[in-house]
C-alpha cells in the first residue's frame, strides 16, 4: 500500500487516472484506501438546466450522480463530521489550454487543479481549530513552432493547522488560509518545477548570450 501511494505521488497528474485504475486492479482489497488518499485532476460536466459547468469529485458524488453547486467551475461543499465540527472542500479548476477560456501564451494544454479540504473543530472560547490539506496539480504542454514541444506536470500537497478567533466568521478564516496556502504552493511549484527545469535547460543548452561570453577553447 505504501509503495502504491509512493508511486502515485510520482506520477504526472495527466496519467493519474490510468495509473490509479491499474493499481486498483492489482490491489482490489485496498480500493477504498487508494480512492480516499489519492488525488486526481478535477473533471467537469455541463449542467443542461443552468447552462453552467460544475466540478466532479468524490466530495459531491452520490453513487453515479454528481450534485450541482452554484459557482460554475469553482465549487464548495460542506458537511458535518462526528466531532461537532464540519468539513469544507473548496475546488478550483483553471483551464489555460488552447480550447479553454483562460488561454495563455503558447499553451496547447494547461490545467491548474486545486483541492482544499478544511476540517473545522467545534467552537471553544470564541475560537476554532482549522486543519487545511491542500493539493495542487499542474499540467502544461506546448506545441508551437517558436517554442517547440514541451510538457511539464506535477503535483504538490501540504497541510496547515491554525487556531483562529471567530470574530470574522468561519468563511473569512478559511478564505485567508486558502489564499495563504495557494500562494505558498504556487511559489513552491515555481521554484521546484519551473526553477529546476530552467536550470537544467540552461545547463544543457545555454542561451546564446551566455555562450558568447564563454571563453573559446
Amino acid at each position: 500500500m505504501e509503495a502504491a501511494l509512493g508511486l502515485m505521488r510520482r506520477m504526472p497528474p495527466k496519467h493519474a487516472e490510468t495509473a490509479l485504475s491499474a493499481l486498483l486492479s492489482l490491489l482490489p482489497h485496498h480500493s477504498s484506501d487508494l480512492l480516499s488518499q489519492v488525488d486526481q485532476p478535477l473533471q467537469t460536466l455541463h449542467d443542461v438546466d443552468s447552462g453552467k459547468e460544475f466540478i466532479l469529485c468524490e466530495y459531491n458524488r452520490d453513487a453515479d450522480s454528481y450534485r450541482y453547486y452554484e459557482g460554475g467551475i469553482s465549487s464548495v461543499y460542506m458537511w458535518e463530521d462526528d466531532n461537532e465540527g464540519f468539513v469544507a472542500c473548496f475546488l478550483i479548476k483553471k483551464d489555460g489550454s488552447k480550447t479553454g477560456h483562460g488561454r495563455r501564451g503558447y499553451l496547447e494544454e494547461g490545467a491548474w487543479d486545486a483541492i482544499h479540504v478544511i476540517e473545522v473543530g467545534p467552537e471553544q472560547e470564541g475560537s476554532s481549530h482549522y486543519c487545511l490539506t491542500s493539493t495542487i496539480m499542474l499540467s502544461l504542454t506546448t506545441d508551437d513552432e517558436s517554442s517547440g514541444t514541451f510538457s511539464l506536470s506535477g503535483s504538490i500537497r501540504r497541510q496547515m493547522n491554525m487556531k483562529l478567533p471567530l470574530a470574522d466568521g468561519h468563511l473569512c478564516n478559511m478564505g485567508k488560509m486558502i489564499e495563504e496556502m495557494e500562494g505558498k504552493l504556487r511559489n513552491s511549484l515555481d521554484q521546484v518545477y519551473f526553477g529546476k527545469t530552467r536550470e537544467m535547460v540552461c545547463t544543457l543548452r545555454p542561451p546564446s548570450e551566455v555562450v558568447m561570453k564563454l571563453p573559446s577553447s
